[in-house]
């Protein structure tokens, strides 16, 4: 799919489709303008910059703890993660990885499940810039996932939310009624060593245990298929 005035945004059509305009929420059309007349760019990578507004400082990865991420990802130190992911999700076609990074587990994912597209969104441009070019049969948008996720109702019918911002309205509207949800949060002892060395936060259980909770109250509508689980995996040594 070629935008008119610059780079091509790599992305299945069946997703561009799906991309509405963070403004005014109108469908946005093969050059990403909406009806309402704002337009949008495609960066050189091939993403859909779609961030709208001031966000706020230290929301995104850097383009050094993005680099810092994807060489320990590469190392296989989560791939049980993803392959969990992948096993869950057999038979679904349309799947978005909300707060997604770089792309890594949505790209297990994706070489797992042949018939499936994807999409990952995240606020930082220089994890969009890698999940982008992360597999053929995806796409990547910056977004900011506390804000209206630019997407059309009911476009997904699987959302995985890895180590991420979680909006359950958002979640709601932009999930299939027959969609699933997979949420993978960090387990109390996730990164203890580190985070006591650098004096860094605990994991909180109790907000934790309060996301299925959350969900349910978001809606009116039944809740889809949630597998709220916390992957702790022992790390490889290199």
């Amino acid at each position: 799919m070629t935008n008119r005035t610059g780079p091509e945004l790599r992305m299945p059509a069946s997703l561009a489709a799906s991309l509405t305009c963070p403004v005014c929420a109108r469908p946005l059309g093969r050059g990403l303008t909406c009806a309402g007349g704002h337009s949008f760019d495609v960066a050189r990578e091939g993403y859909a910059s779609l961030l709208t507004g001031a966000t706020p400082p230290g929301s995104g990865d850097s383009r050094d703890m993005v680099a810092a991420r994807q060489r320990f990802q590469e190392r296989g130190h989560y791939d049980p993660i993803g392959r969990a992911l992948a096993e869950e999700l057999e038979g679904r076609h349309v799947i978005v990885d909300v707060g997604g990074g770089t792309g890594h587990y949505l790209t297990q994912i994706l070489t797992a499940l042949p018939d499936a597209v994807g999409l990952t969104t995240d606020v930082s441009k220089f994890a969009a810039r890698r999940a982008a070019r992360a597999h053929p049969r995806s796409g990547a948008v910056t977004a900011d996932s506390w804000r209206r996720l630019p997407l059309a109702d009911h476009t997904a019918d699987a959302l995985i939310n890895v180590f991420a911002p979680r909006n359950a309205p958002e979640f709601h509207r932009v999930l299939r009624p027959s969609g699933v949800l997979l949420v993978v949060t960090p387990a109390p002892d996730h990164l203890r060593e580190p985070r006591a060395a650098l004096g860094l936060l605990d994991v909180d259980p109790a907000r934790t245990n309060a996301w299925p909770r959350a969900w349910g109250t978001t809606s009116r509508r039944s809740p889809p298929a949630i597998c709220a689980s916390r992957w702790n995996w022992p790390t490889r040594r290199s």
